[in-house]
């Protein structure tokens, strides 16, 4: 998982429209320029609101830090990314909306994909009544040693 962010070019823009495009989002300039930072190179990313505001800042963008909780929400209704919270306080946001686990690193607070193929849950708990299980997120938490 890159954890940098592409840089917003002509091209960057295309694959951000595009992207944006097959979910049915409107592809305002905002939406376009985080959209192009996110996935303009082609690179998943996990990333968190703060993080994509300081790159869009960077990058020479004029966007609030509210737009972009806002635009990173409306990407995870359009199914787009997915949002993964640690410990209940701090969410992330993945564009790769497949199922895998993640590793959390707990010095330096980062989110990485973790092996899907070595992961095996041989049972799960029956739902409550009435209810059905969405999904389940697995966070192993790793520090280096």
């Amino acid at each position: 998982m890159d954890t940098s962010f592409a840089d917003i070019t002509d091209r960057s823009m295309e694959m951000g429209a595009n992207w944006l495009s097959r979910a049915q989002v409107r592809p305002t300039r905002q939406r376009l320029s985080l959209a192009s930072l996110l996935v303009g190179d082609g690179c998943d990313r996990h990333v968190t609101a703060e993080g994509l505001f300081m790159a869009a800042k960077e990058k020479g963008e004029s966007v609030s830090l509210a737009t972009v909780y806002n635009t990173l929400r409306a990407f995870c209704d359009a199914g787009l990314m997915t949002e993964i919270t640690v410990d209940g306080q701090k969410s992330y946001f993945d564009t790769c909306t497949d199922d895998h686990p993640h590793f959390f690193w707990e010095d330096s607070q980062e989110l990485s994909d973790a092996p899907s193929a070595e992961l095996e849950i041989a049972r799960l708990p029956k739902a409550p009544e009435g209810a059905e299980i969405s999904r389940v997120d697995v966070i192993i938490r790793v520090r280096r040693s």
